[in-house]
C-alpha cells in the first residue's frame, strides 16, 4: 500500500493560483501512475489530471488543460498539482491517487491508492 497526504488547498478569488502537493510513502516503489482527481458537492469525482511515476508522461481532462500542470518530484516522492487561472466551477475537494498498473487512466477505480483530499474553493 501507498499512503498519500495532499496539502496546498484554500480559498482562492477567481483568476488566481493554488498548488497542491501529494506527499507518498510506504511501497512507493510499486507505483506507476500518479493521479488528481476531485469531487464537487453533489457530483461524481472525476479525473483532473495524471503523471508516470517514472517519467514525464502526463494526461489532463479537457476542462483544465492549459491551466493546470501536474509534476513530479520522485527524489522527494511529491507530486504536484499547479492551478492557474482558476475559476468556480473548479471549486472541489481535490483527491491524489496511485496506480500500481499499466496504462495510465482517466478511471479512478484503476487507482489503488487515495489521500484524504484537499478543499479548493474558488470565489467569484
Amino acid at each position: 500500500q501507498v499512503q498519500l497526504v495532499e496539502s496546498g488547498g484554500g480559498l482562492v478569488q477567481a483568476g488566481g493560483s493554488l498548488r497542491l502537493s501529494c506527499a507518498a510513502s510506504g511501497r512507493t516503489f510499486s507505483t506507476y501512475v500518479m493521479g488528481w482527481f476531485r469531487q464537487a458537492p453533489g457530483k461524481e469525482r472525476e479525473f483532473v489530471a495524471a503523471i508516470l511515476w517514472s517519467g514525464s508522461t502526463t494526461l489532463y481532462a479537457d476542462s483544465v488543460k492549459g491551466r493546470f500542470t501536474i509534476s513530479g518530484d520522485n527524489a522527494k516522492n511529491t507530486v504536484y498539482l499547479q492551478m492557474n487561472s482558476l475559476k468556480p466551477e473548479d471549486t472541489a475537494v481535490y483527491y491524489c491517487a496511485a496506480s500500481p498498473w499499466a496504462p495510465m487512466s482517466r478511471l479512478k477505480n484503476q487507482y489503488r491508492d487515495w489521500g484524504q483530499g484537499t478543499q479548493v474553493t474558488v470565489s467569484s
